[in-house]
């Protein structure tokens, strides 16, 4: 009889050691999933990955004179009633520092808001796409018809010059997509 009591004792600690490691484990992965957005931005604003361009507020290495052509594009989610046209192409010196202006109307009665998320094509291009000021920071509340400007001031980071994957390059896109936001307007 002893020696059963001794198993049944041992298998119980097992058990509850085992389950233990298994809520661990299962708390853990919880925890990943919450952070796995911060720590994904956080690794595409350090690499550039999936041409996501990076923050500065201003442009400390010069301009250089070669030149790039950066094209502006524009998709708006069909939840969300605005007309967003974008700005015009422009070309421009690498690392002069530019503005430009995306004209979004809200086309509904009722306040929108929203809130836009942007890439740069090529993908490897966008750890050289700076922006200094951006409308993509905040959520944007539009009244009803009311149009407004939407600045972008950005500039191309010299050091694209030096990567030679990149040598050939001519032209970047910074295309948004809108989104309606969880708020309903202000």
């Amino acid at each position: 009889m002893t020696l059963a009591v001794e198993t049944n004792a041992k298998a119980e600690k097992r058990n509850r050691r085992l389950g233990l490691t298994l809520m661990g484990v299962a708390a853990g992965m919880v925890g990943l999933a919450f952070a796995s957005v911060p720590l994904y931005q956080l690794f595409c604003q350090v690499t550039g990955f999936g041409g996501t361009t990076q923050i500065a507020e201003a442009n400390p290495k010069g301009v250089i004179a070669r030149e790039m052509k950066v094209r502006f594009d524009v998709n708006v989610d069909h939840a969300l009633d605005w007309t967003v046209k974008p700005a015009a192409s422009i070309t421009d010196q690498i690392g002069r520092v530019d503005t430009v202006n995306y004209i979004a109307t809200n086309n509904t009665d009722k306040p929108l808001t929203g809130q836009a998320i942007f890439n740069v094509v090529p993908e490897k291009a966008g750890v050289y796409f700076n922006k200094i000021e951006c409308f993509c920071f905040t959520e944007q509340t539009l009244q009803p018809g009311e149009t407004v400007e939407m600045p972008i001031v950005f500039f191309v980071d010299p050091d694209i010059d030096e990567n030679h994957e990149l040598k050939t390059i001519k032209e970047i896109t910074l295309s948004y997509t809108f989104y309606a936001s969880d708020n309903e307007g202000s």
